[in-house]
């Protein structure tokens, strides 16, 4: 009988082992696929939503991200995202990553240059781009999740300039902005130049750029130089803005390492974090 019973235990201890060891997908977002009419293509969008989003039944602000690819940046701001939120730094927010997939084409606008064209053929497809996200993925995004109506769009280098081109030429697409390391070197830096213009059209709510820059040199700063100057000549009136260079990194590192402390700052929270945290945003420029 204790064998009998002995027996069984092993044989159950035996099948129990293999199903504890099966693998067990990890979910962090959902992927939807749109046929877009811009852009005469499909396009993948991912989106994360905040830990407590099935539970708790609030809004959300949303942050979309360019270059929101599984291969791309997806993966990176949504972990700073959630830690963000984990740690009171910045709030929890919709993530919805747009990607890109000829980056030269969809986020840099036409020019004239014959050099350039010759280097970048396809580029000058920015417009396009910029209206699949305003008349497919927004639409889509307010449809589908709950959001607040609140929104942001972030990105770096390439997905950078192009930031910066839609706070100059259409600023009320998004609520706020943050551009790591833009590539204002474009056109001899054609869009800086003409920022001091751009920014005299009126805005029909208020705006927070965050804009930051590694230790590029050359054309990249001397375009920076140019914008930051621009905006602080610029009336002042629903403009909230941060010029926070960290001239100790890379283009390459850039991205990783401010990415919190612009979060941080395009969606505050009200926690009076301790001075140690490192909890600061350290702008060069005035707030408000």
């Amino acid at each position: 009988m204790n064998f009998v019973r002995s027996a069984f235990i092993a044989i159950a201890l035996a099948c129990a082992v293999p199903a504890a060891a099966q693998p067990v997908p990890i979910t962090i977002g959902e992927t939807h696929t749109l046929a877009s009419k811009p852009l005469a293509q499909e396009r993948a969008v991912n989106v994360y939503l905040p830990a407590d989003y099935a539970t708790s039944g609030k809004t959300y602000p949303v942050l979309y991200l360019i270059d929101g690819g599984l291969d791309q940046d997806f993966l990176h701001i949504t972990g700073t995202s959630a830690l963000g939120a984990l740690w009171a730094r910045s709030r929890d927010v919709i993530v919805v990553g747009v990607a890109t997939q000829d980056r030269k084409r969809e986020l840099i606008g036409p020019t004239q240059d014959t050099t350039l064209l010759k280097e970048f053929p396809t580029a000058g497809g920015a417009a396009a781009f910029r209206a699949f996200i305003r008349d497919e993925v927004m639409p889509l995004v307010t449809k589908t999740y709950r959001t607040s109506g609140e929104t942001a769009v972030i990105g770096e280098s390439l997905a950078g300039l192009f930031i910066v081109e839609t706070y100059l030429t259409e600023p009320d697409l998004f609520d706020h902005y943050a551009a790591i390391s833009p590539s204002l070197w474009w056109e001899g830096g054609k869009l800086a130049k003409s920022a001091a213009s751009l920014l005299k059209t009126p805005t029909s709510r208020p705006h927070r750029l965050y804009l930051t820059i590694a230790n590029e040199g050359g054309q990249m700063q001397a375009a920076m130089n140019q914008l930051v100057k621009a905006l602080a000549a610029s009336p002042r009136e629903g403009r909230t803005w941060c010029y926070a260079p960290h001239q100790k990194l890379t283009h390459a590192t850039i991205y990783h390492s401010v990415s919190p402390e612009a979060l941080q700052y395009l969606f505050p929270t009200e926690v009076d974090h301790d001075p140690q945290s490192g909890f600061d945003v350290s702008c060069q420029s005035p707030r408000s």
